[in-house]
């Protein structure tokens, strides 16, 4: 066992939750972009979070939500209003997001204290053999 696995633990998850919240923020940023260079609305993004075999984390894949339709606003003088007078809005709700943000943000600082501790208890540890 290694005595540093538990950093590489916290640092894995550190770097896959900055991802998460920057995702977040794309999806809050573009919660009003009605069209994209692919055509049609901006896809809300989802980021799928996989175990590693050290006890770590990593980014599997940064996926589009599909399962959700795109918002209809009825605004015919939109330039992407269909011929009925819809316009499709992204499948983001902000209020969502923004709790998925709480949720990334609180688990950061969950692995930034249990990096702290173990650094803590390594220093404590180092110390007693003074």
């Amino acid at each position: 066992m290694r005595i540093f696995r538990s950093f590489d633990v916290s640092a894995s998850a550190l770097t896959a939750e900055r991802l998460r919240l920057s995702v977040i923020a794309t999806n809050i940023a573009n919660a009003e972009t009605t069209r994209t260079p692919q055509g049609g609305p901006y896809r809300r993004k989802e980021v799928v979070f996989m175990p590693r075999g050290d006890g770590g984390v990593e980014v599997a894949a940064i996926r589009e939500d599909t399962t959700t339709p795109p918002r209809l606003v009825y605004n015919p003088g939109h330039p992407d209003a269909n011929e009925e007078g819809f316009v499709a809005y992204p499948n983001v709700s902000v209020v969502n997001e923004m709790v998925d943000l709480l949720a990334a943000t609180r688990a950061y600082e969950a692995n930034v204290a249990a990096l702290n501790a173990t650094k803590s208890m390594l220093t404590s540890s180092l110390n007693i053999g003074r």
